[in-house]
């Protein structure tokens, strides 16, 4: 097998990045919903914990499984609160972001393509079915990487800010924390978009591909949220040993998707 056209990957790309920053519909969600769980949200819950006695967290915290709480618990009590919050509950909207920005984009890959009657003249362009499939992959997966990085950078000097005078110490980022921002984020968007690719080529508008994707992706959002916190909880090997297994099946995904897709498929559906 020949190796992917690199230059007409990136043309692909830059073509789409282009008509992603011109369509508000793509670009308020991928801009307020990160803003708001990332930036407003942490801010806000920083803040109260600030404000709050923060006595009733050690009752709280002793209702969990022994060992479970052990790096909030033997902090001082004054800490607590602002690490249990900022430090830990907060953690599933990080998955939530790649998952979200991952599955906007992907959706309209070739869905959005079919709307703005451009998939015709997509369809002619000088490259092969499996650099066209894997550039319109790294549209949707590029930007959701970086608006998680970004948003976290922005999470982490909130919550350090805010923070500070209770902690006098920076506490955000953990080693934890890197491992799920780093690695464990953008295997949950390339797993997302590896779904949602699919579906948008077989859909015939964004809104139907981003109906169709909702049953698997609701699914991966509800896993993440549920996921994500103990994830913070446990060792590093572990960690590390879960954000590969969501980049192995990510990457069975997208190679099974390479290896189906075709242009014929799309054309019959313009």
């Amino acid at each position: 097998m020949s190796r992917p056209n690199w230059q007409s990957i990136r043309a692909v790309v830059a073509r789409d990045l282009t008509a992603v920053r011109r369509s508000k519909a793509i670009m308020l969600p991928m801009t307020l919903v990160p803003v708001m769980l990332l930036v407003v949200l942490p801010a806000g819950t920083a803040f109260a914990a600030r404000t709050q006695d923060a006595s009733g967290v050690s009752d709280f915290l002793n209702r969990f499984p022994a060992g479970l709480t052990d790096p909030i618990v033997g902090l001082p009590q004054h800490e607590q609160l602002i690490v249990l919050v900022n430090g830990f509950l907060i953690a599933p909207l990080f998955l939530i972001v790649p998952l979200m920005v991952s599955a906007v984009l992907a959706a309209d890959a070739f869905a959005g393509e079919k709307e703005r009657r451009t998939l015709e003249s997509m369809l002619h362009l000088p490259i092969s079915d499996r650099d066209l499939f894997i550039g319109k992959t790294l549209v949707a997966f590029l930007p959701a990487v970086a608006v998680s990085w970004l948003g976290f950078v922005c999470f982490a000097v909130v919550s350090n800010t805010l923070a500070w005078p209770v902690m006098h110490r920076l506490f955000v980022p953990t080693a934890l924390w890197a491992i799920m921002i780093f690695w464990v984020a953008p295997g949950v968007a390339a797993l997302g978009l590896g779904v949602m690719v699919r579906v948008s080529a077989r859909a015939n508008t964004t809104q139907e591909a981003n109906q169709l994707g909702a049953a698997v992706i609701l699914p991966l959002i509800f896993l993440a949220v549920g996921q994500a916190t103990g994830l913070l909880l446990v060792d590093v090997p572990v960690a590390l040993a879960i954000g590969a297994v969501v980049w192995l099946v990510a990457l069975l995904l997208i190679g099974r998707g390479i290896q189906r897709f075709t242009r014929d498929q799309l054309a019959t559906r313009i």
